[in-house]
C-alpha cells in the first residue's frame, strides 16, 4: 500500500467524495500558487451571521430535490425538481405552485445526481420565451438504463402557464448517479453554457472508470456526435445545439468545449462585464472558484486547488496493473501499490489556476475526526465546503428586472450556496472583478443549500434545499436531526 504520514494516524490521500461530501471550514489561498493556508479551525469557531440583518420566510415546501430556480417572465420561481421529474412554477408571494412542465421519461437513481436538472430561460425581442431544460433519459427500451443527458427547448404559453414544444438542442451526453454538474446558463453573447462533470469516476462504484476530464473530443467524435469526452467539461452552445465559430480550437478539434480539467462545477455565474464565474467541488481538499477563460485547461484530475503537493495526489484506481482494479476494494484512505499514483507537481501542463480555494489543508491533516467515526461518516469532517451553486448579485438582478438600490456593497459580489457546510456564503470581489476580497457567512442552518435567486429590490434571496442528506451540526459533527427546512424555497429579507 501507497501510505502517507497523517501525524498520529496513517493514510493516503486519495480522489475523494465532492458533491454530497462536505466540512464546514473556511480557508484561503494564493492563486500565486505558493499559498500559505492553515488547517481546518476547530469546530465551532466560525463566524456567525449579525443576528437580525434578515428576516426568514418559508416560501413553499414539499418540493423533490429542487434543483435550479430561475425568475421566470411572469415574475414567478420557475424550478426544477431533480428527483420529481417536473419544471414548477412557485409563487414568491403566495408559495403556490403549479406544474409547468411534467417529464416522467427522466431517469434518476435512488440518491444519485441524475434527473431534471439545468434551467435556463430566454426572452427574445420578437416576444417569444423559451425554457432550455437538461436531463437524464434512458436511451433505449430495454430493461438495463443506460442513462445519457440531453437538453431540449421548450416554448412558454402564458395563457396556459404551460412549457410546450420540445425541441432537441442536444442529446447523447454522458450521464450517471454523480458529479452531474449540469449547471446551465444563458450568456451575455446569446450562447448557452452548461457544465458536465466528471461522473464520479476513480471513486465507490465508479473505481474503475477512468477520469475523461483531461480527454478532448476528436474530429472523428465531434462528426458522429459522439460526446464521451464531454465529461468534466464546460461547454458553449449555440441555442439550436450546433458548435460556435467562434468556440476554442483544441488539438485541432471545434467542439462544444468551452474549458475542461473539471471534478464537479456546480456554480456558474456572469458577471456585468461578461466574465464567467464558476465554483468547484474538490475532492477531500481545495473547493475552488475559478474564471473560465475560452481553452483554459483547470488541471483536474491532476492538480486539485492550487499545484503545492498539499494533502492531495492522483491515485488512478482504474490503470491499475497488474492487479486489474475489478479485484481491488476502493479506500479513502489506503492506495494499494498497483494502483499508479502522481504527485500534483509531477503534471508540468499549463492550467488555470483558481482566484481562491477552501478547505486547503496541509498534507498532516488528519482526515479521520473521531468525531465522523460512527457510520465511517468520515466525509462530514472533510474541510471542503461543496459549493453547489453562484448567483452575481447586480446581474441577478437586472435580469430580474432591477428596481430600487439594493444592498450597499453588494453589487460586486456572488452569493454562493453550499450543501453539507449549511452555509450561504457572499463573495466579495476585487474592483477589477478578477480577484476574491472577501467572504462572509451569511446563513448557516442545519440545511443543504442548492440554489438562489434575488429578487428585482435586491433585497430578497430565495433558496433551495434538497430534500434530503447529511449535514453538519454546530459541534461539527454530523448532525443526527432532520434537516430544517427539505425540498423548500426559502426568502431570506435583508431589511438594512
Amino acid at each position: 500500500m501507497h501510505h502517507i504520514l497523517r501525524g498520529p494516524v496513517t493514510t493516503a490521500v486519495v480522489l475523494a467524495l465532492g458533491a454530497s461530501l462536505t466540512g464546514a471550514a473556511l480557508t484561503g489561498g494564493d492563486p500565486s500558487g505558493n499559498s500559505d493556508t492553515t488547517a481546518t479551525p476547530p469546530a465551532g469557531t466560525r463566524t456567525q451571521p449579525a443576528p437580525g440583518t434578515y428576516t426568514k420566510r418559508v416560501v413553499a415546501t414539499g418540493l423533490q430535490d429542487p434543483y435550479e430556480i430561475v425568475r421566470g417572465p411572469d415574475g414567478a420561481l420557475w424550478v426544477t425538481e431533480k428527483s420529481g421529474k417536473k419544471v414548477t412554477r412557485v409563487d414568491p408571494g403566495s408559495g403556490a405552485r403549479s406544474t409547468l412542465l411534467s417529464l416522467p421519461e427522466a431517469v434518476h437513481s435512488e440518491g444519485g445526481q441524475d434527473g431534471v436538472l439545468g434551467l435556463a430561460v430566454e426572452r427574445r425581442e420578437s416576444g417569444e420565451v423559451y425554457a432550455y431544460i437538461s436531463y437524464s433519459y434512458d436511451i433505449d427500451a430495454t430493461p438495463a438504463v443506460q442513462a445519457r443527458t440531453k437538453i431540449e427547448r421548450y416554448t412558454y404559453d402564458p395563457d396556459r402557464q404551460r412549457l410546450h414544444s420540445p425541441k432537441a438542442v442536444i442529446a447523447g451526453m454522458p450521464s450517471g448517479n454523480d458529479h452531474q454538474s449540469a449547471r446551465l446558463r444563458l450568456g451575455p453573447d446569446g450562447k448557452l453554457y452548461y457544465t458536465i462533470g466528471d461522473q464520479g469516476v476513480n471513486q465507490f462504484g465508479n473505481t474503475c472508470r477512468p477520469s475523461y476530464a483531461m480527454r478532448l473530443p476528436t474530429a472523428h467524435e465531434v462528426e458522429g456526435r459522439d460526446w464521451i469526452a464531454y465529461q468534466g467539461k464546460t461547454l458553449r452552445l449555440n441555442t439550436d445545439g450546433s458548435v460556435p465559430s467562434d468556440n476554442p480550437l483544441l488539438d485541432g478539434v471545434r467542439s462544444h468545449v468551452y474549458t475542461y480539467g473539471h471534478r464537479n462545477a456546480q456554480g456558474l455565474a456572469f458577471g456585468p462585464d461578461g466574465t464567467l464565474y464558476s465554483n468547484e467541488q474538490g475532492p477531500k481538499t481545495d473547493d475552488e472558484i475559478n474564471i473560465l477563460a475560452k481553452g483554459g485547461n483547470y488541471g483536474w484530475p491532476n492538480v486539485s486547488g492550487y499545484r503545492d503537493d498539499k494533502a492531495y495526489v492522483y491515485a488512478n484506481w482504474s490503470a491499475s496493473w497488474p492487479t486489474p482494479c475489478d479485484e481491488l476494494t476502493f479506500s479513502n484512505f489506503e492506495i494499494p501499490e498497483t494502483v499508479p499514483v502522481r504527485q500534483e507537481t509531477d503534471f508540468t501542463e499549463p492550467f488555470v489556476r483558481p482566484i481562491h480555494t477552501f478547505g486547503t489543508v496541509d498534507s498532516d491533516f488528519d482526515f479521520q475526526n473521531p468525531d465522523c467515526a460512527q457510520g465511517e461518516m468520515w466525509s462530514v469532517c472533510w474541510p471542503t465546503i461543496a459549493p453547489s451553486s453562484f448567483e452575481h448579485y447586480g446581474t441577478s438582478r437586472k435580469s430580474a428586472g432591477a428596481t430600487g438600490t439594493g444592498l450597499a456593497g453588494w453589487e460586486n459580489s456572488l452569493v454562493m450556496t453550499t450543501l453539507k457546510d449549511g452555509t450561504v456564503y457572499r463573495v466579495d470581489l476585487t474592483g477589477n472583478g478578477k480577484g476574491v476580497r472577501d467572504v462572509t457567512e451569511l446563513i448557516v442552518e442545519e440545511n443543504r443549500f442548492r440554489d438562489t435567486e434575488f429578487s428585482a429590490d435586491g433585497r430578497s434571496l430565495f433558496v433551495a434545499t434538497d430534500s434530503a442528506g447529511p449535514v453538519r451540526d454546530q459541534t461539527g459533527a454530523p448532525s443526527t436531526d432532520p434537516l430544517d427546512n427539505p425540498g423548500a424555497i426559502i426568502e431570506y429579507r435583508w431589511e438594512s
